[in-house]
């Protein structure tokens, strides 16, 4: 009695197990050896087989165990299974009654076997080719469908050979253990059914946010690139973290959850950016808005020079008319019109906002703003209106105050799209870390002025990630692209100023963050020789 007792309460014990572990288990080859030999341990089977259903209608291997041969194929194994999948129904159609998986699956029943070398309903040749190869018997089977909560059959489960645990040999399997397993079956498929569809939903996010990325990317073939980037050296920058043994960081830890919620967060840090007029987000030059306004001066240019030209024939033809012709007047003519071509190479100079403007090119600016133009009416305008001066005087890059203005409320837009979205628990801080790639340790950034000490690591992991991709990318309309030391001189820069995490960047020093993103990602004409002794504030690690 107490032993029947002790058996039962074993029994419970397992069975409560399975069940713990089938719901906490996410990685799915192992979840499926879980079930394999589980069920194996419960009714003492000595080998089995593991079946999923494929959408070609087969029956696919997915794990196999013999504990007599030592044989563990499939699952964790890494070791293949070499057998073909087995039909459920043949070329005409029909179902495949001849062998006991597809039986099984297709009349959702389950098959108890006592000798497999007695029966005829099932052809089980390739069962008995298999013992002769290795000397082995299968002699009792236990077969049952895999049937989740929605009565669909995902998989088969198939048992070999019950071992009696009194005279140790090969028994049938009884009654009690047939209930047990197709209860655990039953279990199994309705925990795989549901990490698949979490699996395919989560698969769905991912490709809708991939989706606004790539939206972004087509909004603007110059920051296309950036979106699909930025989550790559974040990702690396958060292992390298995690990874270091020294350092302020080497007791920072993130889990996978953690992590995933960082990728997220990376892919999403610029959506806001799809709110932004394309005449922003493309701006190549400082006259540029639906075009560049610098063909407009080219051709008032022109008619300066022109006019300047006709003053000069007029003169000429006065002087043909008995009038001596001035040499020095037509000498202060020409010395005009090359002074104007001059003026014209200056301003497309400054067009291009490149570099710092200059305080003379800002004083030639206003030399050339007092020309006007004279229509055939007499009406005089000037030269450069208003906008025109404003533009051309952007001391860097290409954007007014008010443009750039509306580039920077793209992070205000980030925030606010992403806060409007209901998330899991473990994807909440998405809008805060994927708000604060332009904040700066200082307090200067914005768009909330946060500090380093109100900004998690993760959101200061993404921030690095953002500056170093704006640096080294070479599909930008407002810059030249740059080397790799020059990028990362001005990031040591950038740590000296207080703009970016000083830790996390001596990580992506020491860890070499930027080299395995350069290998895949950047110029290979860019990646020069990187001698950290010269970038500005990086500190060894210790």
């Amino acid at each position: 009695m107490k032993s029947n007792e002790a058996q039962f309460s074993s029994l419970i014990q397992s069975l409560t197990q399975i069940g713990i572990a089938l719901s906490t288990e996410k990685n799915h080859s192992r979840l499926l050896e879980l079930i394999l030999m589980k069920a194996l341990e419960i009714t003492n089977a000595d080998g089995g087989t593991l079946y999923t259903k494929t959408d070609n209608k087969t029956l696919k291997f997915e794990i196999m165990i013999n504990k007599s041969l030592g044989i563990h194929m499939g699952g964790t194994s890494k070791t293949p299974i070499g057998f073909s999948e087995l039909p459920l129904y043949d070329e005409h159609g029909d179902p495949n009654f001849h062998m006991l998986a597809p039986w099984s699956a297709i009349n959702r029943q389950t098959i108890n076997l006592k000798d497999a070398y007695t029966t005829r309903k099932f052809d089980l040749s390739g069962t008995k080719q298999f013992d002769k190869k290795t000397g082995y018997k299968s002699q009792s089977f236990l077969t049952v469908p895999m049937t989740n909560h929605l009565n669909e059959v995902i998989g088969v489960l198939q048992l070999i050979n019950a071992i009696d645990p009194l005279t140790n040999k090969v028994s049938s399997f009884s009654k009690l253990n047939q209930t047990i397993v197709e209860s655990l079956a039953s279990q199994a498929a309705v925990t795989i059914t549901n990490r698949a569809l979490i699996n395919a939903e989560k698969e769905l996010f991912n490709s809708l946010i991939q989706l606004i990325a790539k939206a972004i990317d087509e909004k603007s073939p110059y920051t296309g690139q950036h979106c699909r980037r930025v989550p790559v050296i974040t990702l690396l920058l958060a292992k390298a973290a995690c990874e270091v043994d020294k350092g302020p960081l080497k007791e920072f830890t993130m889990t996978e959850d953690e992590l995933y919620e960082l990728e997220v967060s990376a892919w999403l840090h610029d959506c806001g950016k799809i709110s932004i007029p394309e005449s922003v987000v493309d701006k190549a030059t400082k006259l540029e808005e639906i075009f560049d306004r610098i063909h407009l001066i080219d051709l008032r240019f022109e008619l300066l020079i022109r006019d300047a030209m006709i003053e000069c024939l007029q003169d000429k033809i006065q002087k043909l008319t008995g009038n001596p012709i001035n040499l020095h007047e037509e000498q202060s003519l020409q010395e005009k019109i090359q002074a104007f071509y001059k003026e014209r190479a200056m301003i497309r100079k400054c067009n291009l906002g490149k570099e710092h403007i200059h305080p003379e090119e800002l004083a030639a600016i206003k030399n050339i703003s007092k020309h006007n133009l004279v229509s055939s009416e007499g009406k005089v305008a000037p030269f450069l209106s208003k906008k025109e001066i404003q533009m051309l005087e952007i001391n860097r890059g290409t954007l007014t105050v008010n443009e750039r203005e509306i580039i920077n409320n793209h992070v205000t837009v980030t925030i606010k799209m992403l806060e409007s979205l209901p998330y899991p628990k473990h994807l909440k801080r998405v809008p805060e870390l994927a708000g604060s790639h332009h904040e700066k340790m200082d307090g200067s950034g914005y768009p909330r002025g946060l500090t380093k000490e109100q900004m998690s690591i993760p959101a200061r992991m993404i921030a690095i990630a953002d500056v170093f991709e704006a640096l080294t990318a070479s599909d930008r309309p407002y810059k030249k692209a740059m080397t790799l030391s020059r990028a990362l001189k001005i990031m040591g820069q950038m740590k000296v100023d207080g703009h970016i995490d000083p830790d996390l960047f001596d990580v992506f020093i020491e860890e070499k963050v930027y080299e395995t993103y350069a290998k895949d990602y950047l110029n290979p004409k860019l990646v020069d020789t990187i001698q950290v002794n010269k970038i500005p504030g990086y500190q060894k690690l210790e």
